[in-house]
C-alpha cells in the first residue's frame, strides 16, 4: 500500500508557496502526483447577500473582482507549479459550487496538506480544512517547517477508533519511517489498552516500533508533544477528536492544543 496521489488545497496567494514546497517533499517521498488544488471564493456565497432578482451596481461590482480574482488566483498557481519543478504536479482550479468541487478532489486523495495557518482557522482555507476532516473524514497532513518522509513518527495510541483510523491510514508513512514509536498515556485516558498490541499489528505489516507509557495524567496533548520532542519525531499520528456543528468542526481539547501548539508535522483522522 502506498499513497499515490496528494492533495494540497491553495487559495492562489503568496503564502501557497511554502505549503506547496512541504507537499513536494511529501509527494516525492512516495513518488506520487501532487494535485495543486485552487480554491478560489465562491461566487455562490454572494448570491443570499444580493437578494433574488436583484443585481444592483455593488453586487455586480462584487462579482467582477471575485472573478478578477480567480483568474489572477489561477495564474499565481500555474506559476507557482511551474516554478515547483516537480514533474508529476498538476493543477486544478475549481469553479462554483468550490466546496462540492474541493470535496470531490478530496475523497479521489490518499491524503490532503494543509499549513499550520489553516489548520488554526485562519485565512481562506481554514474552513477547508474543518471541512475536510469533520465533514469528509479525509486524513490530513499539517505541514509544518521540516516535514520529512523516512524519519521519525511518533504515533498516538489509546485504543479508540479516532487513533485507530489515524494508525491505519498513516500506514505507508509508517512503513517508510526509519524509527517509529508508539506512545501513550494511560493516566490520560478512560480507556484501558495495551501498547504491545499495537506493536504487534504494526510488525505484521512490516513496521517495526518501539512503546513507550507517558506518565502523567495531565493534557494528552502536552504529553504527546513532549514525547515528540523527545524522540526527535518528525511526524505525529494521531486521532482528531470532535463533532460537526453547523458546518464548524469543534475540536476536542487534546486536538486543538496539538493544532496550536508547534512541533512536529501532524497526521490527523476522524
Amino acid at each position: 500500500m502506498s499513497w499515490a496521489r496528494i492533495m494540497a488545497p491553495v487559495a492562489g496567494a503568496a503564502a501557497d508557496r511554502g505549503l506547496l514546497e512541504a507537499a513536494k517533499v511529501l509527494a516525492q517521498g512516495f513518488d506520487a502526483e501532487l494535485a495543486c488544488v485552487h480554491a478560489p471564493a465562491d461566487m455562490a456565497d454572494l448570491m443570499p447577500w444580493m437578494g433574488e432578482g436583484f443585481m444592483g451596481g455593488v453586487q455586480v461590482t462584487a462579482l467582477e473582482s471575485l472573478k478578477e480574482a480567480a483568474v489572477e488566483g489561477h495564474a499565481a498557481v500555474e506559476k507557482l507549479v511551474r516554478d515547483l519543478g516537480y514533474a508529476k504536479t498538476t493543477a486544478v482550479t475549481l469553479e462554483s459550487p468550490v466546496w462540492a468541487g474541493l470535496a470531490m478532489e478530496g475523497r479521489l486523495s490518499d491524503v490532503i496538506v494543509f499549513d499550520s495557518a489553516a489548520a488554526r482557522g485562519k485565512g481562506p482555507l481554514g474552513e477547508a480544512f474543518q471541512q475536510m476532516i469533520a465533514d469528509e473524514q479525509r486524513p490530513v497532513v499539517v505541514a509544518r517547517p521540516g516535514l520529512k518522509v523516512g524519519g521519525t513518527v511518533l504515533v498516538a495510541w489509546d485504543g479508540g477508533k479516532e487513533a485507530s483510523r489515524a494508525m491505519r491510514t498513516s500506514l505507508p508513512l509508517l512503513q517508510k519511517a526509519s524509527s517509529v514509536v508508539v506512545a501513550g498515556a494511560p493516566g490520560a485516558s478512560s480507556r484501558s489498552f495495551a501498547l504491545e498490541n499495537l506493536v504487534a499489528f504494526l510488525a505484521a505489516r512490516g513496521v517495526t516500533a518501539t512503546s513507550r507509557v507517558l506518565e502523567g495524567s495531565g493534557d494528552a496533548a502536552s504529553l504527546l508533544l513532549a514525547a515528540a520532542k523527545d524522540v526527535g519525531a518528525d511526524f505525529l499520528v494521531a486521532g482528531a477528536f470532535g463533532h460537526p456543528r453547523l458546518q464548524e468542526f469543534i475540536f476536542g481539547g487534546t486536538t486543538r492544543n496539538l493544532l496550536n501548539n508547534d512541533g512536529p508535522s501532524l497526521f490527523l483522522s476522524h
